[in-house]
């Protein structure tokens, strides 16, 4: 095998491993998170981009079930202490999603904005 074909081979594979890490990237595009932990949410306000799909990854970090509860974006799922659940969102017009746990009403509520 000549020099050249050796060559460009291997510059192949390195256009294919820099394509497949930014593949990767764009698959963590309209993830965001939000976390529960010492009795609130945090970030309690989430601003993300209107018009676009989203997931939101609830971590619970506390020692007590919550449940993690909008009626605006019609969700509702009791989350486990040290367990992480993904909600899926379809593309939100702009405005305000409320959203708390209704387990604890002493919670202060959060907010995500679409911008």
């Amino acid at each position: 095998m000549s020099t050249l074909l050796k060559f460009r081979i291997a510059a192949l594979f390195v256009i294919a491993a820099h394509a497949g890490a930014a593949a990767g990237a764009g698959a963590q595009d309209g993830v965001s998170e939000i976390r529960f932990d010492n009795h609130h949410f945090a970030p309690q306000t989430l601003s993300v981009p209107a018009g676009q799909p989203l997931m939101i990854k609830v971590v619970n970090s506390s020692k007590e079930t919550i449940e993690f509860e909008s009626f605006k974006l019609n969700r509702e799922k009791a989350v486990e202490p040290g367990e992480t659940i993904n909600v899926r969102l379809p593309a939100l017009s702009r405005g305000s999603y409320d959203f708390y746990d209704d387990f604890h009403q002493d919670v202060p509520q959060g907010s995500i904005i679409a911008k």
